[in-house]
């Protein structure tokens, strides 16, 4: 395998931390987390499981915030150096096509990607039931909302950053109206965003270790290298006390990408640090956003951490590619296409 590149744009100015001496684990932690505690604003009693991107001179993000009632939805937050966040106190004011209001009922778990020049905001939202909700911005003052592109109940979608084969391609995770016990990813392409087809498994839970056995979710917009798109994800296990969500990540093809190219066997982060074990939901760690350089290979993740507070870590596409290559696992029949 040749140096891993990151296929994208420069961001020399994102967090970083160099790695710890002696340190064996493919990512490390920020030394400052979390970098959003409990209590951030006023009214708002936690923000986790949200999502970050370069926005002009600043760092845009859209956070997950349950008010002192407990209700979730999305609010904008502002920073200079992706670390240290300002946070709107009202939630996003959603619009319709027609410029007509259309705001969820709650709001939770979002990712941020842009895809030619256009932001596009996915997060978990009410329709009968859990289920993806969609909508863009330019500016960050004007929010459209979209048709929800999938039927109940469903979690988890993820836009990739660029069309693939003409088409948008979004992952999710679809589930029953429990708590997600169907537990596999699956891919889907759209030409215009409202129509959806082509659907695809991608990947199933399992395998040899017990740290993904309940169930898979996808994470961070998936990053583009030489290797392949490189996606960071949740898998979750269970326990006598309850679930531990922990992270990991896998290597898809390019044109392909409901073909697994190479997926590690083992978690690459799970709760070990307070902010982890112990909050609102105790053991969680929870990818949602990455920041990342082309020209240094650096990449920062974001992650929710107990469902109470935001920890970043840090890795390089060199390190990671080559730890999931070396770790690799194949569940299944991931390396098929996914059309059965």
């Amino acid at each position: 395998m040749s140096n891993v590149r990151i296929i994208g744009n420069s961001l020399p100015r994102m967090p970083w931390e160099n790695k710890p001496e002696g340190l064996e684990a493919p990512i490390w932690r920020h030394s400052a987390n979390p970098i959003v505690p409990r209590n951030p604003a006023p009214g708002i009693a936690r923000i986790f499981n949200s999502a970050v991107a370069p926005y002009e001179d600043r760092f845009v993000g859209v956070f997950r915030a349950e008010t002192v009632n407990g209700r979730p939805h999305l609010s904008l937050g502002w920073s200079d150096d992706a670390l240290s966040w300002t946070f709107d106190e009202r939630p996003i004011d959603f619009v319709d096509e027609e410029g007509r209001p259309f705001n969820p009922g709650y709001a939770y778990d979002p990712r941020l990607v842009q895809v030619e020049g256009v932001y596009y905001i996915i997060w978990c939202t009410d329709f009968y039931g859990a289920a993806i909700g969609l909508a863009r911005t330019e500016d960050f003052k004007t929010f459209v909302r979209l048709e929800n592109p999938f039927l109940p109940f469903n979690r988890n979608g993820v836009l990739f950053p660029r069309k693939i084969g003409g088409n948008y391609v979004m992952l999710s995770r679809p589930s029953d109206s429990g708590h997600t016990p169907f537990g596999d990813v699956f891919l889907s392409e759209s030409p215009d965003l409202v129509y959806w087809g082509k659907h695809r498994h991608v990947m199933s839970k399992g395998g040899q270790g017990w740290w993904q056995s309940v169930k898979i979710g996808g994470g961070p917009a998936p990053i583009e290298t030489s290797e392949g798109w490189l996606m960071f994800y949740h898998g979750v296990t269970g326990t006598c006390n309850g679930l531990v969500y922990s992270m990991s990540a896998v290597i898809l093809d390019l044109d392909e990408p409901s073909k697994v190219k190479y997926r590690s066997a083992n978690f690459i982060l799970t709760p070990e640090e307070w902010y982890e074990e112990r909050g609102f939901v105790a053991n969680v760690v929870f990818p949602c956003a990455t920041l990342h350089d082309a020209d240094t290979g650096r990449i920062a993740i974001y992650y929710g951490a107990a469902d109470t507070y935001v920890g970043v870590a840090y890795t390089t596409a060199e390190e990671i590619v080559r730890y999931v290559i070396e770790t690799n696992e194949i569940i299944g029949d991931d390396r098929e296409i996914g059309r059965m």
